[in-house]
C-alpha cells in the first residue's frame, strides 16, 4: 500500500538528501530553522531524539497531507559532545581527543504525519572506534576531506573511513546521518511502502 501523503525532508543536509534520494521516492525539502543547542543536564540520545522530532514539527505547518522527515545526530567522545567543528582548529582538537579512542554517535530520526499529528520517532547508535592519530594524519586528512560541516570530524562515507579501526552499528547509513533501515519501518507504520 502507498501512502497518499507527500513526503518532506525537515533537513539541508546534502548527506541526508543524498541517503534519502536512495530509496527512489519524491520528496521536498525544507529547513527546519531549529537550534541544536544542548539543555542543561539532556542525555546525547535524548537530546538527538528531541531536536529530530523539533526539526519536523517546526516545518509541519507549511504542509498538508504530509510525513515529515526528522533528523539529527549527536556524537559524544570522552565524556564530551562532538559537533560539527566548523574550523580546521577546531577539527585537529576533536581528531587528536578521538585518537585511540571510542565515540557513540546517536542518530535520531522522526516521522511526523501532519495528517493525525501523531511523530514517531527512533533513535539508533553507532560506535566508532578510532585508528591511533598522528599529527601528520590528521593533517593529510583534513587537508584532502576538510569535514568541518560533520559532527566529530569524521567524514565515514568519505576518507574518514581511514580513520576508523571498528564500528558498531544496526545501519551504516546512521553514521551518515540518516537511519534508512529505521525510516523505512517508520514510513511503513504510516502506509508508505517504500517498494
Amino acid at each position: 500500500m502507498t501512502s497518499p501523503l507527500r513526503l518532506v525532508l525537515a533537513s539541508t543536509s546534502r548527506y541526508r538528501r543524498g541517503l534519502l534520494e536512495r530509496l527512489g521516492i519524491p520528496f521536498t525539502v525544507a529547513d527546519p530553522g531549529v537550534a541544536e543547542e544542548r539543555r542543561p543536564g539532556e542525555a546525547p540520545e535524548a537530546m538527538a531524539r528531541r531536536l529530530a522530532e523539533a526539526k519536523s514539527l517546526a516545518v509541519a505547518g507549511r504542509f498538508r497531507g504530509a510525513l515529515i522527515i526528522g533528523c539529527d545526530q549527536v556524537a559524544v567522545g570522552n565524556g564530551e559532545l562532538l559537533g560539527k567543528p566548523g574550523t580546521r582548529e577546531n577539527a585537529v582538537r576533536q581528531l587528536r581527543a578521538l585518537s585511540g579512542r571510542e565515540a557513540v554517535f546517536y542518530t535520531a530520526v522522526c516521522v511526523h504525519n501532519t495528517s493525525d499529528g501523531t511523530s514517531r520517532v527512533r533513535v539508533v547508535p553507532s560506535r566508532v572506534t578510532f585508528r591511533e592519530l598522528d599529527d601528520g594524519t590528521i593533517d593529510r586528512y583534513l587537508a584532502r576531506e576538510q569535514p568541518y560541516d560533520c559532527a566529530g570530524s569524521a567524514k565515514a562515507e568519505g576518507l574518514g573511513i581511514a580513520l576508523i579501526a571498528k564500528m558498531e552499528c544496526e545501519d551504516p547509513n546512521a553514521l551518515v546521518g540518516l537511519p534508512l533501515i529505521a525510516l523505512v519501518d517508520l514510513l511503513h507504520e504510516q502506509g508508505l511502502n517504500v517498494l
